[in-house]
């Protein structure tokens, strides 16, 4: 146990960095996507289309990457997706027409699957009491988000988009060598042995699987969607520039990279049901709020840190919920696939967005539709999870 505990702080600190440098790199694309769309002649269904196709693979991939965590261990996968995911990050950079950053944009998505490597991870170091607080704190390396939303914009206009591309491979790789040199798995963690297709038909057929996949889908892709659709839609609502758009987003990834270990660790105390139910109710409300499109600052402005805060709370949530439900042994696999779901509830919202500002010149009908889902997503946690209660 002294052995367990001398490690954790050390590893769930170098995880969490990790998953806030892979964040960044997913994020390249949305925070210039006011940019590509001069540059290019997009239509806002286009501009959509290319801040999301990212987000496909880095939730699809999460099922694989999930399953190799499981048997590979933490610390090498994490340093590999972080060495392969220099490969799209150049390439990204390099692209000078909609076709290739089409192409690549779906191959940046790489980064986004090491949230399945950090979470069997970290879980591995820590008592089951603490979960709550080890998975909360390592999903605040999200926050990679928001250091991509002010930071990427203004690194353009100073080094160029090859330049800052470069520079983000440079980190990635400088991150994977810290991960092989200076993490390690927790001595109670065990590498999987079963064929992986067998593992994942197992986590499938787990009933909490499936429940806990609607739920981050709310809660996760929400924050996904916001994070890589805001600087568009407060570029085309409230006209903002580039880099005050992106200052603004940044803002409300923190918002929710704040509430996020905040949600797991009062999960730890009043249960994670409770928890998810003010998460999501908050949600219904803010998301109505801004169906009225509110000026900003005020109260627009307060309306989507709020809304962070509670999508952010619910992310730290589910993963309790998670540790709670499933036993460790399964905690990568069913990861893997709740963390695709997650993933895939944040790539639809910004084409659906897109769209619907195409047709209409508003975005009000994503955000009525976005409080229908979360108030869907509400009556079933009240509904489906009475008998977990605080345990």
């Amino acid at each position: 146990m002294s052995e367990l505990r001398k490690g954790q702080v050390r590893n769930l600190g170098l995880a969490t960095a990790a998953f806030a440098v892979t964040f960044w790199a997913w994020n390249l694309i949305g925070p210039l996507s006011g940019s590509y769309s001069r540059a290019l002649h997009l239509s806002p269904t286009q501009t959509s289309l290319l801040v999301a196709i990212p987000v496909l693979v880095g939730s699809l991939g999460r099922i694989p990457v999930g399953m190799l965590a499981d048997k590979l261990g933490g610390r090498r996968m994490f340093a590999v997706i972080c060495f392969v995911s220099i490969v799209p990050v150049l390439f990204v950079g390099l692209s000078g027409s909609y076709g290739w950053l089409l192409f690549w944009g779906f191959l940046l998505g790489i980064p986004g699957t090491s949230f399945a490597i950090g979470i069997p991870f970290v879980n591995a170091w820590y008592e089951p009491a603490r979960r709550g607080f080890a998975t909360g704190v390592f999903g605040a390396g999200m926050g990679g988000t928001a250091l991509s939303a002010f930071f990427t914009p203004r690194l353009v206009e100073e080094f160029g988009r090859f330049g800052t591309h470069l520079l983000m491979a440079a980190v990635l790789a400088l991150t994977g060598v810290i991960m092989l040199g200076g993490s390690r798995d927790s001595p109670k963690w065990t590498p999987a042995t079963a064929p992986a297709l067998p593992r994942m038909r197992e986590a499938i057929k787990v009933k909490a699987t499936w429940q806990c996949s609607f739920l981050y889908a709310v809660a996760f892709g929400g924050f996904v969607a916001f994070s890589t659709y805001l600087p568009t839609l407060l570029q085309n609502v409230y006209h903002f520039a580039q880099t005050g758009a992106g200052l603004r987003t940044a803002g409300f990834s923190i918002a929710a990279v704040a509430a996020r270990p905040l949600g797991g660790t009062l999960s730890d105390r009043l249960g994670p049901v409770k928890v998810l139910v003010i998460s999501l109710a908050g949600t219904v409300l803010m998301a109505i709020v801004l169906a009225f499109k509110p000026p900003a600052e005020w109260p627009a402005g307060i309306s989507f840190v709020l809304i962070a805060f509670f999508l952010g709370l619910g992310t730290g949530a589910v993963f309790a919920l998670v540790a709670k439900l499933v036993e460790p042994a399964r905690v990568g696999t069913v990861t893997g696939l709740v963390g695709a779901a997650g993933g895939l509830g944040g790539y639809f919202p910004p084409l659906v967005m897109g769209a619907v500002y195409s047709a209409l010149g508003a975005y009000t009908v994503g955000y009525l539709l976005l409080a229908l889902t979360a108030a869907a997503a509400l009556i079933y946690t009240l509904r489906a999870f009475r008998s977990v209660g605080d345990r």
